[in-house]
């Protein structure tokens, strides 16, 4: 396995050179399209960038380049003691987008929050199933249903989550992109007009960016949300040019297309330091790249096997030769910005056999 740094290249001045009374203008080249706007059923980076990232928020959110928590819609909250109750204190006076298919007529409230997760929790809501083939997949790979007891609004702007026993990570949980606070207004709305489907395609949130429009496969266009609780961001207009090969993603950025781009060949990050025109931003990723073995089966059910093969394998030489040097080897399944992880010495020793003699060992385990 290998740890892999995340890499964005960058103009230098963005667009910082525009004049004060001039729109500001950031064109982002995206790297692929999204499935559509709602956070909850998707999966993908993409994804997110295009919907939980700038139209929406959630009640707790990681510091920006971090993983470490700051209040978002809830701007305090208490756990209790025996880890089973958390008490959420919501930001007043928070407004949802205004567009011209939906024109909020309330503030963001435990309303809110009942609806965003009991969506995806519970097979009885209108929106369990709306799109067709929908799956929950980050609520039920956090195993949330499952730690879950009750969400409870004790006000408009307290809600109570309740769980079934004590579960660390739940408020990082409650900060990833699954946990988007959708507007129950909107949603019911469509619903009174049979067009629940339009949830995912014409979004509402509470984020810093309004949606536009989109362009399919081409462009997405936002504009900045005035009254976002957080102040009006300093980029009025955010355009996503959908640029799915990389090197056409750095031709752009070049060019001045693009302002930035993200993920660049690893074989191009050397071409890209040594522009001056442009800026390379990396910091380590919170992915691995991992080779998975079917253990239920002969003769990788055997741990000898597993073992054995893994010695034979040059991580070394993957880094170098795929990531170009952009990674390091994995000693467990946790990448390192994810917080405590377990030490090398308690897993498999980071041992580099000739391939001879892995062959040998593996020879006698099958």
């Amino acid at each position: 396995m290998t740890f892999m740094k995340s890499l964005l290249a960058a103009t230098a001045v963005l667009a910082l050179s525009v004049g004060a009374a001039q729109a500001k203008q950031l064109v982002y080249c995206s790297e692929a399209s999204p499935a559509h706007f709602d956070p909850g059923p998707t999966t993908g980076g993409n994804d997110f960038d295009a919907s939980s990232r700038t139209m929406y928020n959630r009640l707790v959110e990681f510091k920006h380049g971090g993983t470490s928590i700051e209040p978002a819609l809830a701007e305090s909250w208490e756990v209790s003691d025996d880890g089973l109750e958390y008490t959420f204190h919501l930001r007043p006076g928070v407004k949802f987008h205004t567009t011209s298919y939906f024109t909020p007529t309330r503030d963001f409230n435990a309303d809110d929050v009942i609806f965003s997760f009991e969506r995806q929790w519970k097979e009885d809501n209108a929106y369990y199933n709306y799109l067709d083939g929908i799956s929950w997949d980050y609520f039920q790979g956090m195993d949330m249903p499952k730690y879950l007891k009750s969400i409870e609004k004790v006000d408009d702007l307290t809600v109570k989550f309740t769980l079934t026993e004590p579960n660390a990570p739940m408020l990082a949980n409650l900060g990833m992109d699954f946990a988007s606070i959708m507007s129950k207004e909107y949603a019911d709305q469509l619903e009174a007009a049979g067009t629940e489907e339009l949830l995912a395609s014409q979004p509402i949130g509470t984020g810093p960016f309004e949606f536009v429009d989109y362009q399919t496969d081409a462009v997405i266009r936002y504009k900045a949300f005035p009254d976002y609780w957080a102040g009006k961001v300093a980029i009025d207009d955010l355009i996503f040019a959908i640029t799915t090969d990389p090197a056409v993603r750095v031709q752009k950025l070049k060019a001045g297309e693009c302002d930035i781009m993200p993920y660049p060949n690893p074989a191009d990050i050397a071409d890209l330091q040594s522009d001056p025109n442009l800026n390379v931003m990396s910091q380590e990723g919170l992915n691995i790249g991992y080779m998975s073995y079917n253990t239920t089966v002969a003769p990788m059910d055997n741990v000898d096997v597993r073992k054995a093969l893994n010695m034979a394998i040059n991580k070394d030489a993957i880094i170098d030769a795929v990531y170009q040097g952009a990674g390091q080897p994995a000693v467990n399944l946790i990448p390192p910005r994810c917080g405590p992880t377990i030490p090398q010495s308690r897993t498999t020793p980071m041992i580099q056999m000739p391939p001879k003699r892995c062959w040998k060992k593996l020879a006698s385990k099958i």
